[in-house]
């Protein structure tokens, strides 16, 4: 479970890290009463569905276009763009991507920030097609797109979080082996417990928070508890080739809620510390 996205998830750590409120037109907390939008008709001869694959997610707002050719006569994919209105609209993406009957292409498209009052699905994806005489067709086909609402659902929840508290590291010391720290939960509104239970290690570095699971009282403002980053690894094939080496979930609860994971705010701060302390572990002169 994660909502780590350039667009969606850079809106997210801002909003977390305590840079204060949502985007405009975010509503944090979805609306039950949201009334679907219709149905998208169906496109004969082509298919769509959106997939996330392993290398969209660290993109963060990255997902795959599946696009199945069904019918009897090839075409070409010139644009491909996401519509989903859970997500603000972006540009659609150029392509030169050739179909013939049956086959099967990934298009990659990107998405906004997500609109929490708003659900993802029924989503499309809008094409343009050019056809084997000559013709274009600006083109809204259906798609299939759990992934996307999975995604929204995670990205509202963290959302929802952040408007009650904001999560940050501070008190960092370099030490030999280590970077150590306290992990801090500042209440913003709401009068609820709120638990942090765990937090996870990223590809690269280990995380201890021996006092965890801890709780911000219902009549509480601050929660501080020790942390402690160390080395997972010193592998030559993880130090070069890992996307995400400072990557660490981290699950809180409000009250009887669900938990929420989300990533562990990252500043430039305890980037550097960590960076440091991989080259002195890993790296040694």
């Amino acid at each position: 479970m994660r909502g780590a996205r350039a667009a969606a998830l850079a809106l997210v750590a801002s909003v977390v890290a305590g840079c204060g409120g949502t985007t405009a037109g975010t509503t944090a907390t979805p609306s039950p009463s949201t009334a679907a939008a219709p149905t998208v008709p169906v496109v004969p001869g082509i298919e769509a569905e959106a997939v996330r694959l392993r290398t969209d997610e660290p993109l963060g707002n990255q997902v795959q276009v599946r696009i199945t050719a069904t019918g009897d006569e090839p075409f070409t994919v010139t644009s491909v763009a996401l519509d989903s209105p859970g997500f603000a609209p972006l540009p659609p993406r150029a392509a030169a991507t050739e179909f013939t009957p049956g086959r099967t292409i990934d298009l990659p498209v990107t998405f906004g920030d997500p609109r929490c009052d708003t659900a993802a699905e029924p989503a499309a994806a809008r094409l343009t097609v050019l056809r084997s005489d000559g013709s274009a067709e600006d083109l809204r086909v259906p798609l299939a797109a759990e992934i996307l609402t999975l995604i929204h659902e995670e990205d509202c929840a963290v959302l929802a979080l952040a408007e009650t508290v904001t999560v940050e590291v501070t008190g960092l010391s370099d030490e030999d082996g280590a970077v150590t720290g306290e992990l801090v939960l500042t209440r913003r509104r709401g009068e609820e417990p709120v638990t942090i239970s765990r937090v996870g290690r990223s590809v690269l570095i280990d995380v201890t928070a021996p006092e965890l699971p801890a709780e911000l009282p219902a009549d509480g403002d601050e929660l501080r508890t020790p942390v402690e980053f160390t080395p997972a690894t010193c592998e030559p094939h993880v130090l070069a080739e890992t996307k995400k080496p400072f990557v660490f979930p981290l699950e809180v609860a409000v009250g009887d809620g669900d938990p929420v994971v989300l990533d562990l705010p990252v500043d430039d701060v305890l980037r550097s510390s960590l960076e440091r302390l991989v080259e002195r572990v890993c790296r040694p002169a």
